[in-house]
């Protein structure tokens, strides 16, 4: 599907619309209070969830200066609350709901099912394996969370960040009692991610408390009040990391030492008693389908060469004839015109060219869309303290209330593994058209409930949607005489390809962390360093990595099946309305969702 650009001069007029209200009958109403006193117990028993979305103010005020619980028995409060929630929601008679309450029952019914049965079988695991490891444990997410959310604007607030910081301590002992239980159990990361977490945790406890980024994070803050605060305010935080934080820390890094002494090179969980079957339901998790490890690996090999032979035709029309496709694509990886350099300036000038690039595509969304969020996205860097660690980039919601808009969060580390041919497709996954205008859209839809607003769904919708918006930015003509980047985006898929190859194979059959890093670096060509930082990240979050090609297979599928169905009367921005406006959900619930959207329109 090719959008031109005469098409996009008839749509601009109607670039944005108001969706409808509610339809309220009996049942319905019935419906939405459950669903809203739902998202009131999440948020009220979420302090961090409530910061996230804006919401730490008036009477919920007091959250702003707590952090979620994180204990084993709050998680067995969790699971009770799921349990009680899908016996509450059997009582609601699903036919006389209106069509959209349908939609909403089916995805919180799937979501607090699977909580339930997940919760029962696997009582260590809340989604991943490692309480701890380089992307797991409060440790780095705190501090991430109050840098970037939590707002200063008075004394009050000052003092629920030292109060946040004191509670810091606290939770990381929770993660320490939770790690040794699971300990208990032979579940231990691995000796290499062992080593990475001690990394950022020693690296975080050896900066001198006035440099600690919750220190000058804090100090930054103060310094934009207008009026005059009481006291030291630096000089509180700076006591509580001494004296608290700190030794909090010390005890995570000596358990963590103790684990890598006893830690094996294993790199999945297939070992681990019923890792197997954790497997398995962390795939249907990640997948919302019912498909298998063994079905989705073959896939992976499929598509991966599928992919491949579309790159080499591209390639070779630019002069790249020799060697693997993922060994050209090396080399054009190494070319210096490709690179930016990797100084402050250089990843300034980095995240400029992306900034330009999204506001293009700000003026093309019309071609494709009816309905665009008012939310704004920025392009940040990843933290210094977190990049080692740290994903390739990813998106972080706006919040609710407007006070904070979207951001892209772009890992440059090395700007090495950012050649300039490979960037324009990430921006359109993890920004616009990607996670940011889905997940906008999803937050500020007049046609779901507040609920669904603001969780619940699936990976595989999301990260699906992302990958379907890098094609979709294709057929947006953004690669007009830029067969290069092109290739990029074909290099895109073909890493989320690769992806369901390494992770069932990681986790299913056995590779290790060096076969899976070779496999990636051979076929798709990217750097070494961020494949292995890649594999390093779906050894302590299984099957997420398989979400993402999954999900773009499904986007796919039933954008072409609208268009057999439907002919003359298919209409893309329609069809992406029907997608987006009622938010994300499993994919089984999406399929049957769109399918009764196609009969509305034949």
């Amino acid at each position: 599907m090719i959008i031109d650009r005469r098409t996009l001069l008839a749509a601009s007029a109607g670039a944005v619309i108001t969706a409808p209200a509610f339809a309220q009958g009996g049942e319905d109403q019935r419906l939405l209070a459950i669903f809203d006193r739902y998202f009131n117990e999440n948020v009220d028993d979420s302090p961090q969830q409530a910061t996230s979305l804006g919401l730490d103010t008036g009477a919920r005020a007091p959250l702003k200066a707590r952090l979620d619980d994180g204990s084993a028995a709050d998680r067995l409060k969790r699971l009770e609350r799921a349990r009680r929630r899908v016996a509450e929601l059997k009582t609601v008679d699903r036919a006389a709901l209106s069509d959209a309450r349908k939609v909403d029952y089916d995805v919180i019914l799937y979501g607090q099912e699977n909580a339930v049965r997940s919760g029962d079988r696997f009582k260590h695991l809340n989604g991943r394996p490692y309480v701890l490891s380089q992307q797991n444990g409060r440790y780095a997410s705190v501090p991430n969370m109050l840098d970037s959310q939590h707002r200063v604007s008075n004394a009050a607030d000052v003092e629920a960040y030292h109060s946040r910081l004191s509670a810091f301590a606290k939770v990381m002992d929770q993660d320490l009692e939770n790690c040794r239980a699971d300990a208990a159990q032979g579940v231990i990361p691995p000796d290499f991610i062992c080593d990475l977490a001690l990394g950022q945790m020693r690296a975080l406890r050896d900066r001198p408390p006035r440099e600690s980024n919750l220190v000058t994070s804090l100090a930054l803050k103060v310094s934009t009040v207008s009026t005059i605060l009481p006291g030291d305010p630096v000089g509180r935080a700076v006591a509580i990391l001494e004296t608290e934080v700190y030794p909090a820390l010390d005890r995570q890094i000596a358990v963590m030492s103790d684990l890598r002494a006893r830690a094996s090179s294993r790199a999945g969980i297939g070992h681990l008693k019923d890792g197997p079957a954790m497997y398995a339901d962390r795939v249907r998790a990640s997948t919302t389908t019912s498909m298998s490890p063994d079905e989705i690996h073959r896939l992976g090999l499929s598509q991966v060469a599928e992919l491949t032979a579309k790159i080499d035709v591209i390639l070779k029309s630019q002069g790249y004839t020799r060697g693997t496709v993922g060994a050209r694509m090396a080399a054009l990886n190494a070319d210096e015109k490709q690179i930016y350099p990797n100084t402050d300036l250089g990843r300034a000038n980095l995240l400029a060219s992306l900034n330009a690039q999204m506001d293009d595509m700000l003026a093309r969304l019309p071609l494709a869309f009816r309905t665009l969020p008012k939310a704004r996205c920025e392009v940040r860097r990843v933290p210094v303290t977190t990049q080692d660690g740290a994903a390739n980039g990813y998106y972080q919601s706006a919040a609710l209330d407007g006070s904070r808009p979207g951001a892209f969060y772009i890992n440059l580390k090395d700007t090495a593994e950012w050649p300039k041919y490979s960037l324009p497709t990430l921006v359109y996954h993890e920004a616009t058209p990607g996670h940011h205008l889905q997940i906008a859209l999803s937050q500020e839809s007049a046609l779901i409930p507040q609920l669904r607003r603001t969780g619940g769904g699936s990976a595989a919708y999301s990260e699906g949607w992302g990958l379907y918006a890098e094609q979709l930015a294709e057929e947006m003509g953004v690669y007009e005489g830029r067969p290069l980047d092109r290739a990029g985006m074909l290099q895109s898929l073909l890493f989320r390809a690769t992806r369901l190859v390494v992770d069932t194979g990681i986790h299913s059959k056995s590779w290790s962390h060096t076969r899976a890093t070779n496999y990636m670096t051979d076929v798709t060509g990217y750097a070494r360093t961020r494949n292995a930082r890649e594999i390093e990240r779906y050894c302590v979050n299984p099957g997420q990595a398989t979400s993402y090609k999954i999900g773009h297979n499904n986007w796919v599928r039933l954008r072409e099946d609208a268009k057999k169905r439907l002919g003359a009367k298919f209409d893309l921005r329609a069809f992406h309305d029907a997608c987006l406006l009622s938010g994300n959900m499993p994919l089984e619930v999406l399929d049957r969702h769109i399918a009764d959207w196609v009969r509305s329109q034949a």
